[in-house]
Formats: structure tokens, C-alpha cells, sequence
């Protein structure tokens, strides 16, 4: 066997031993030690934030916006809300899966348009007409000045969990007429789901559409 021949060798057998090394190192024992730590230290968090009923049944993630909607009729190419639940911001990052239909898949991301875009006015002036139109009771009317922006805009990923309180309160009198609660109760589940602001100074206080329905169904099975 020549020189080449045993150089060509000694440097495919390293290479392999390397290869190997890194494989059990790379993708076997750090893998292995980055999920024990995440599942010790902060299980909720690794396992995608979910959020669970009082059944313990897991229903969502608290980091993930869902929409609460009527069964899509016939010739509907959209589902209507579920009035009966408080509703969250329009979420415009939410699509279909044209490639397995099987599957709804979720799309992140904002619509760019500007702020003098005509079709982003037209979709702006019909939500808030829907807001009003929906949140208006036979003894509560919500005028157009009351519907803050996120009633009516999509955050940046289109997936915002969150809404301002006074988008919630806004949606009282609507829930507590659709699932014949006092308006007092529903308002108290408001503010006692309302989180203020992180360490007191930073982003803005808002309410978690998901855990309110949560507690909103739970109040509905007492009643």
C-alpha cells in the first residue's frame, strides 16, 4: 500500500470518528441536556406555554391568538363570531393550508400597507362598524369613539394573544346579554383578568382573550 493510499485512509478513518464523535456529542447528548434543563427549571414554557381548562384539558397556547367563530355555513366564505365569547384582535395572520387540507395552517406577519392605504381604510372603517354593530345591546349602545384601535387592527404577527382592556370591557354588555350573566360578573372577570404593565413600566396592560373564555366558561357552567 503506498503513502497516498495509507494518508487517504488514516484521514477517512478520522474524519468518521469525528463525524461520529460530534454526532453522539451534537445530536444526541446536548439535545438530551437542553430538554432536561428546559423540562427542570421551566416545564411550562418548554412544552409551547399551553393553557388548560378547569378539566385540565389543554385548549391553546397563552402565547397564541385564536379565533372564537361560529361553524362556517353554507356559501360563507368566512365563519362568523361567536358572540357568546370575547373576541380578540382581527387576525389577519391566520390563513389555509392549501397543501394539506388536512391541516389549518397559521401564517405570522402584518400586512405592510400604510396608513393612508386604501384598502387598509376600507377594512379599518367595516371593523369598527362591525364592532358597534355587534357590542351593541338593547340597553348598552357603544358609539364608534368608544372601539380602541385594536378592535380593529391586527398586531404585527397577526397573532397577538392579547387585548387592551378597554377593547374587553367594551365586549361586556354583548357577552353578559348572550349568556344572560349580570353585567357586574362579567366585569369582575375583566379585572381579574387584566395584567398590568411588565415590572410595572414596560408595554401596556392587557387581557388574555384565551384565559378570560377560559374563566368566562367556568362562570357560565356555575350559573
Amino acid at each position: 500500500m503506498t503513502n497516498s493510499v495509507r494518508n487517504t485512509v488514516r484521514l477517512v478513518g478520522a474524519g468518521l470518528r469525528a463525524l461520529l464523535v460530534l454526532t453522539v456529542v451534537c445530536g444526541v447528548l446536548y439535545p438530551l441536556a437542553v430538554t432536561g434543563v428546559a423540562q427542570g427549571l421551566f416545564p411550562d414554557k418548554a412544552n409551547g406555554s399551553e393553557t388548560t381548562d378547569h378539566d385540565g384539558k389543554a385548549v391553546g397556547s397563552e402565547l397564541i391568538g385564536q379565533r372564537y367563530d361560529l361553524p362556517l355555513k353554507k356559501g360563507e366564505e368566512t365563519p362568523a363570531p361567536d358572540l357568546k365569547w370575547f373576541q380578540p384582535r382581527p387576525a389577519n395572520g391566520l390563513g389555509t393550508n392549501t397543501v394539506n387540507t388536512q391541516y389549518t395552517l397559521i401564517l405570522s406577519g402584518a400586512t405592510n400597507r400604510s396608513g393612508d392605504n386604501a384598502e387598509l381604510v376600507t377594512w379599518v372603517e367595516d371593523a369598527k362598524a362591525a364592532v358597534v354593530r355587534d357590542n351593541s345591546t338593547a340597553d348598552h349602545k357603544v358609539q364608534p369613539s368608544d372601539v380602541p384601535a385594536d378592535a380593529v387592527t391586527s398586531s404585527g404577527s397577526g397573532l397577538d394573544p392579547h387585548i387592551s382592556p378597554e377593547y374587553a370591557r367594551l365586549q361586556v354588555h354583548r357577552v353578559a346579554a348572550r349568556n344572560d350573566l349580570p353585567v357586574d360578573q362579567v366585569e369582575n372577570l375583566v379585572d381579574a383578568h387584566t395584567d398590568g404593565r411588565i415590572l410595572g413600566f414596560m408595554g401596556e396592560p392587557r387581557v388574555n382573550v384565551l384565559k378570560l373564555n377560559i374563566a368566562l366558561k367556568e362562570l357560565i357552567e356555575k350559573d
